[in-house]
């Protein structure tokens, strides 16, 4: 069986494209002890993507030149040499961006369809709903009648964020891009205030929306807008750095904030996080997070293009802000 695959061809400078990528169609190996054959079915586009792609140290090993391209995925087992794992069943694993695989179980899990719909297991109910779970809960650490602010609000990650603090009695501020975008986190997802920064002052909305001030900040954005969350933070303020998608394509260095020592004056506390430091406890949020979908607490969006083949183009949607909800590639195995 021959799978199509997406490698990397060269690392960028600045945004990715179509050059960075080959796509390749490469016969399967044969299965060895303890690996699944997975046809994919769904594949989650992240941010973390484009560091991924990147020389030097980081939390997690660059994918090299010639690789198939490091990506979560959601598909179906054709063949199993591990007896957990039978032909059928459902599977959540880093597959890439192909559409079969050969892969060790070892990091792989079964997922229900019964319970969620398949794509929901790339977003709330998968690295990003990870992400803002722990991110929020552990490190944000978010008490009642507090003012919790979120950049990138309308994304994967920032949605679920505003929700769960909403759930923990906050009062819940996003930012984000866009007419559409924030009429949706206040009307559907009950965020209390936005900030729409491709039509308004950061600065002034945030003064207008926190007129007490920040407590939390969980950012996603980085650059100027941390800046600007920044001399609005209160006394023993926590500020989540999760990600910095304004940096990631800047061929210049990365702007940390210049607004960095109102932490001293205020004592407060700035602290980065990554979902893999909480791996073992992912059950237990899978659980709480789906008894409050259940209860309609929280919400799910996911956006999904189809198509393998536009991988390079709709990975580009992240940084320009376009994905609304969860950024999914959905493969289609029809041709």
């Amino acid at each position: 069986m021959k799978s199509r695959q997406f490698l990397l061809a060269s690392r960028p400078v600045g945004t990715p494209t179509a050059d960075n990528w080959d796509l390749v169609e490469t016969e399967l190996p044969e299965l060895r002890e303890n690996q699944v054959k997975v046809k994919v079915l769904y594949i989650s586009l992240d941010p973390a993507m484009r560091g991924w792609m990147n020389e030097g140290k980081s939390y997690i090993p660059p994918v090299e030149i010639g690789e198939v391209m490091r990506a979560g995925g959601v598909g179906e087992v054709l063949e199993s040499t591990d007896p957990n794992f039978s032909t059928g069943d459902f599977v959540y694993g880093g597959f890439g961006v192909s559409d079969y695989a050969v892969i060790s179980t070892q990091g792989v899990y079964k997922v229900d369809p019964n319970l969620a719909p398949l794509e929901r297991y790339l977003g709330v109910l998968g690295m990003p709903g990870m992400t803002a779970y722990f991110g929020i809960l552990d490190t944000g650490q978010p008490k009642a009648g507090e003012t919790v602010v979120v950049s990138g609000a309308a994304g994967a990650v920032g949605t679920v964020v505003g929700q769960i603090a909403k759930i923990k009695g906050c009062r819940v501020v996003g930012i984000a891009g866009g007419e559409d975008k924030c009429r949706y986190l206040v009307d559907e997802l009950g965020f209390d205030g936005v900030v729409d920064y491709k039509n308004s002052n950061v600065k002034k909305g945030l003064k207008e929306q926190c007129p007490d001030g920040v407590d939390v900040f969980f950012d996603n954005v980085g650059g100027e807008i941390l800046d600007d969350v920044l001399t609005q933070i209160n006394m023993k303020a926590r500020i989540v750095i999760c990600g910095a998608i304004s940096q990631y394509n800047n061929t210049t260095a990365v702007k940390g904030p210049s607004n960095y020592l109102t932490l001293l004056v205020n004592r407060a506390r700035m602290e980065g996080i990554v979902v893999f430091d909480n791996i073992e406890n992912y059950p237990k949020a899978a659980a709480e997070m789906s008894g409050w979908i259940a209860k309609g607490k929280l919400i799910a969006k996911e956006h999904v293009v189809e198509g393998l083949e536009t991988f390079p183009e709709t990975l580009l949607m992240l940084f320009r802000g376009e994905n609304f909800g969860k950024l999914i590639l959905k493969v289609d195995h029809s041709s």
